[in-house]
């Protein structure tokens, strides 16, 4: 673990001491499988990074999936994540990554990012976890796990909370394709990886065709249900004004994921 005003401190367990804000930090390179066609960080690549910065938080905590395995038989799963970037990451440059925890309450966890690219902060993330069993998938409520107590981000810690995206008034979705759920989609937790959802929506956007200059600046998954290999969802789409929605839909009708996402121009400079 790192601690405020301390970025070399080394990565390991701690608790906050003299009023300083707990965090994990590390550096993560786009490489050349990341990018897109425009040289810009793909949102799934991006999700990644995300994913690997959180999990290696996890693992300093003393939380990780396999020691909650075994302690309590539950796993850790994504519910909800948003992240902004004043401008698209790109091919070979190396992303520094904060990351820390709101406490653990309730039944979900925030954890908080924020990204650098030379020093200059690039991007920040929010992002909503839960604890499920890993027979019955219930919640298991995060009070229970010693780790979290005194380990927060503290005065680190951001203000903004995830909800369900809402359609502007009048805007429908209108389906666009369907699409079946592989092997090369899913983690190790038998399920479609969280990133995917991020090239799904992508992908039903057409998001190839909107010019070199665009990049998707801002970023919304919910992940309502699992999805597995040999599943089939229906995907969905509706924009305005710059903002796009995206939903899966599983054969049964029960929704599997929502998105919303915002694109910007950018014009190449830092």
């Amino acid at each position: 673990m790192g601690r405020e005003k301390d970025s070399a401190a080394p990565c390991g367990g701690g608790k906050r001491t003299d009023n300083l804000s707990v965090f994990y930090e590390n550096t993560y390179l786009v490489d050349s499988r990341d990018v897109d066609p425009s040289n810009h960080c793909r949102p799934s690549a991006v999700l990644g990074i995300l994913q690997e910065a959180a999990t290696s938080a996890a693992v300093a905590l003393h939380v990780s999936r396999a020691e909650m395995i075994e302690r309590y038989n539950v796993f850790w799963m994504l519910a909800r994540i948003w992240y902004a970037l004043d401008r698209p990451l790109r091919w070979s440059e190396k992303v520094e990554v904060r990351t820390w925890h709101r406490g653990g309450r309730g039944a979900a966890m925030y954890r908080d990012f924020d990204l650098r690219v030379d020093g200059v902060r690039v991007g920040e993330a929010v992002s909503t976890w839960v604890l499920a069993d890993m027979d019955t998938r219930k919640l298991f409520r995060l009070s229970g796990v010693a780790q979290f107590e005194g380990t927060d981000g503290g005065e680190l810690c951001k203000d903004k909370l995830l909800h369900k995206p809402k359609l502007p008034e009048g805007l429908a979705l209108a389906e666009t394709e369907r699409r079946l759920m592989r092997y090369s989609d899913c983690d190790i937790n038998g399920h479609v990886n969280n990133a995917r959802y991020a090239d799904f929506a992508c992908d039903a956007l057409h998001l190839e065709n909107l010019g070199r200059e665009a990049f998707v600046s801002q970023l919304q998954l919910g992940y309502l249900a699992e999805c597995r290999p040999g599943e089939r969802i229906a995907l969905s789409t509706a924009g305005r004004d710059g903002c796009r929605y995206v939903r899966g839909v599983g054969e049964e009708g029960k929704a599997r994921f929502d998105a919303a996402l915002t694109v910007s121009g950018w014009d190449g400079q830092k």
